[in-house]
């Protein structure tokens, strides 16, 4: 969307569409890490913690579809079971590989919120405020699992992108569908 022109009401219908389907994987993506990590493991903690943060995020957009009456993504199935596979195959990699995953999702979140707040402006005070706030507990997730060994990950260049792209597909996908 051009800057400076107001968002229609179907685009912000699509931005919490897409919110909430990224939020929601997000859990999934932090539930398949915790399910193979456990909760003794040093990083089960911060990750517990991350997914907490990820359920505010998800439960706010749960309410904001119900409140706008915004038709969710019809994917929510597949998202289910993406993220959590997802999650669990980075923790079976390593720990690192798990954060690994935290900081490329992480990466593309801010970029994507970033272009929606662009994109906003000040049309929608109530979602411009949540996703600023949003954004910005991302980013502490991103720093935190670079300072727990993301970039230690086994052939991380290559699993950072291949996760970025999934992202930015289904960010593409979710929007519309």
């Amino acid at each position: 969307m051009p800057q400076g022109k107001k968002p229609l009401d179907k685009d912000i219908e699509s931005m919490i569409r897409v919110d909430q389907a990224g939020e929601f994987g997000a859990t999934r993506i932090y539930q398949g890490q915790l399910a193979i990590l456990g909760n003794r493991h040093p990083s089960s903690n911060t990750i517990a913690a991350m997914a907490e943060q990820e359920e505010k995020h998800r439960e706010f957009f749960d309410n904001l579809i119900a409140k706008r009456g915004v038709r969710p993504t019809a994917l929510q199935p597949f998202w289910d079971v993406a993220g959590f596979g997802l999650g669990a195959a980075t923790a079976l990699i390593g720990p690192e590989a798990a954060m690994a995953c935290t900081v490329a999702v992480e990466t593309e979140i801010d970029k994507h919120y970033q272009e929606q707040l662009d994109a906003l402006g000040e049309d929608d005070p109530e979602l411009s405020d949540a996703i600023r706030q949003f954004q910005a507990e991302e980013l502490e997730h991103k720093a935190e699992a670079l300072e727990q060994g993301a970039e230690k990950a086994p052939a991380y260049p290559l699993m950072s992108g291949v996760i970025r792209l999934g992202c930015k597909a289904a960010i593409a996908i979710s929007k519309r569908i």
